[in-house]
């Protein structure tokens, strides 16, 4: 038995990295899944690049040697909460099943 256990475990480590070669996180049968990934998260960094370009501009008309006060009107509402007398305010109330459980006595 002694003269077989090291070829069987040099055996048993070539099946191993055999089974890896083709089925593993970088195996040959896996290249689906990463020209998948790779699609979605090319869409997510087109998506992050716009984001980032509104947010440039945005940036943008908010310095003071280009000052916008359209846009500094509508970020000053949204952060103070503030509306202009002439706006028309809609209050939306939460339904019942949104506040909670109700305590029972």
């Amino acid at each position: 038995m002694k003269p077989y256990f090291p070829s069987a475990m040099l055996l048993l480590l070539i099946a191993y990295l055999g089974v890896q070669a083709l089925t593993g996180e970088r195996g040959l049968l896996s290249g689906g899944e990463r020209d998948a990934m790779l699609l979605r998260r090319e869409a997510q960094l087109a998506q992050i690049l716009e984001q980032r370009r509104d947010l440039e501009i945005r940036v943008r008309y908010l310095r003071t040697d280009s000052l916008s006060r359209d846009l500094l009107e509508e970020r000053a509402r949204a952060v103070l909460g503030f509306s202009d007398p002439r706006d028309y305010v809609i209050r939306v109330s939460t339904p019942a099943a949104a506040e909670g459980p109700t305590p029972r006595a």
